[in-house]
């Protein structure tokens, strides 16, 4: 795996957010953006997933962070890869808690896929975390759940999701949000009115509440 892009907290450096891209992106895709919503005492790390064949995608290689076999919400998924991917994030927060960063002040975040991936390695992550913030996306592997759940109940989460939305549909967002409500105390789910599979400014503004109000 290729070495993230990191945005640098611009005062001292007291919280991290963990940022995952979407399928066939990198980490620079996100990076700017992020930078420019994050509070100053916050890093940003977006890391770029291993590049590997994608069954969705007619089997061809591009970044990812598991295969996708389907978008249906009964479809078969990658249990093995989102697993793989999971060991991945949470080493991440493991760099930054021997960084001196403890997980309470770490936020974990992504878009589609990646944020799917968020909120999986999120929801299995057995300390306090600061947040998630899911844009976009789903819970994969959901019928598991609250079964494997290791976080506390408490962890805030931020799942944000255009209602135009061709290629997550937007009722697989509400339905990850109504699951998780039921067994999470803290999940906001927002929906953006004629907003496709992106990102707006609107949104971004949300985002950039968040992440200073559950780390101020």
């Amino acid at each position: 795996m290729s070495v993230p892009v990191i945005a640098e907290a611009t005062a001292k450096h007291t919280a991290t957010l963990i940022f995952m891209h979407g399928l066939g992106d990198t980490g620079h895709g996100w990076i700017s953006t992020l930078a420019g919503v994050k509070p100053n005492y916050m890093k940003v790390i977006c890391p770029t997933a291993p590049v590997m064949s994608v069954t969705l995608n007619a089997g061809f290689q591009m970044p990812s962070w598991f295969d996708l076999k389907s978008l249906d919400i009964g479809g078969e998924e990658d249990e093995a890869g989102i697993k793989k991917a999971t060991v991945n994030v949470h080493s991440w927060i493991s760099k930054e808690i021997e960084s001196g960063i403890p997980s309470n002040r770490i936020i974990l975040g992504g878009f589609s896929q990646g944020g799917a991936l968020a909120l999986y390695a999120a929801l299995t992550y057995p300390q306090p975390l600061a947040g998630v913030v899911s844009l976009s996306c789903w819970l994969p592997l959901h019928k598991q759940f609250p079964g494997i759940k290791k976080s506390s109940d408490e962890v805030p989460i931020f799942q944000a999701h255009g209602d135009f939305d061709p290629v997550v549909p937007h009722k697989f967002g509400q339905l990850s949000a109504s699951l998780m409500k039921s067994f999470m105390k803290n999940v906001t789910f927002k929906s953006y009115s004629g907003l496709s599979h992106s990102s707006s400014d609107e949104e971004m503004e949300d985002v950039k509440g968040f992440l200073k109000n559950w780390t101020q």
